[in-house]
């Protein structure tokens, strides 16, 4: 990279930091305004509030990473259109052309950091965040392990295997513990459904009575079971399109198609993300006309606005599709591209209209 180019992938990097940085900050105050609701609630305190807005803050980087992007070289282009740095460069021999390739060798950059936060840090922050926040407010002690979820309730030590999307509970097992902490019985239920008040309904269910003489085996096909253990606080497992990652997302979707269940809304977060490096990009695109080829006595603030008006409205815009895509069932991957591509198609038009 030539020296000129150096200067502009550095400072439109510092600017999108900055309004990365910003954004952030505004973001997790919003969050934290949200999460002091809840303060006192269990052993949920401000030190777990700022625990989970630490966990919580690399998805909300990565989801900012574009529109940081847009603003970031709105304002660095912006402002180097205004102190007439940009007709300095074209004077020196840097040409419209050139400029774009500093702002896409920037857009590569953060790029890069954005996957390597979405895809390796956020996912499994953003799983610690919900455990921590159900389990410190619910006071239960909760362990979601490769064999299911654990929970323990006094002497008792409960194992679900699976968490249904409605809150109900399949393949359960609960050992229950003496004084001495020795087994006493094990119980195991196909299916648990939440009736009300701390009540669940087990069914077919199977007891082992266990103690130094002998052990016993039962059976009984229904029973009401006493628990202070809420749906909410098992729907922490249940899994979330913000806590996979992009091959976790994949192997997911390959496995409830396999299982003939729904898996649209999966899709669509999968192509979201396979498609998000390339909004970035986009974002970096959009900001190129606005600031090129200011001229005396054109308003830059006005020509920002605009660009960031339709920045914002691309992700408008790009929301509403996706609702609207899974109301009416349409292709996933249809979804997830058109807008950006439309985006495209409209940056790279208007810089074709810019005198080279």
């Amino acid at each position: 990279m030539n020296v000129l180019t150096t200067y502009m992938v550095r400072e439109i990097l510092k600017g999108s930091f900055i309004a990365l940085l910003l954004l952030l900050t505004l973001f997790d105050l919003f969050t934290l305004s949200d999460e002091l609701r809840f303060l006192g609630k269990g052993s949920y305190g401000l030190k777990e509030i700022f625990y989970f807005l630490a966990l919580t803050s690399p998805t909300t980087f990565y989801e900012l990473v574009p529109a940081s992007a847009l603003l970031g070289s709105l304002f660095i282009l912006g402002n180097m259109g205004a102190n007439r740095e940009l007709i300095a460069m074209q004077a020196a021999g840097l040409s419209i052309f050139g400029i774009i390739k500093a702002v896409m060798l920037a857009g590569a950059i953060l790029v890069i950091i954005s996957v390597l936060v979405g895809e390796i840090i956020a996912p499994n922050a953003e799983r610690e965040a919900r455990t921590l926040k159900v389990t410190a407010q619910s006071g239960q002690i909760l362990l979601n392990a490769r064999y299911g979820l654990w929970l323990r309730e006094g002497k008792r030590f409960i194992n679900v295997r699976q968490v249904k999307d409605d809150g109900n509970l399949a393949d359960i097992s609960i050992y229950q513990l003496g004084d001495q902490h020795h087994l006493q019985q094990v119980i195991h239920a196909d299916q648990a459904t939440f009736i009300a008040d701390q009540q669940w309904r087990l069914e077919h269910i199977k007891y082992s009575d266990i103690s130094t003489e002998q052990m016993t085996a039962s059976q009984q096909a229904e029973q009401t079971w006493i628990s202070s253990i809420e749906p909410n606080l098992l729907k922490v497992v249940v899994v979330s399109a913000d806590n996979l990652s992009l091959y976790d997302l994949a192997m997911y979707v390959d496995y409830l198609k396999e299982n003939h269940q729904k898996a649209q809304v999966f899709e669509v977060a999968f192509w979201g993300r396979v498609v998000n490096p390339l909004l970035t990009f986009i974002m970096l695109l959009v900001s190129v006309p606005f600031v090129i080829g200011v001229k005396r006595g054109v308003n830059v603030g006005g020509r920002m606005m605009i660009g960031v008006m339709i920045g914002m409205g691309f992700n408008l815009i790009d929301k509403i599709v996706g609702h609207v895509g899974l109301i009416y069932d349409l292709s996933p991957p249809l979804i997830a591209i058109v807008p950006s591509i439309a985006a495209l198609l409209l940056a790279i038009f208007a810089i074709s209209r810019l005198r080279v």
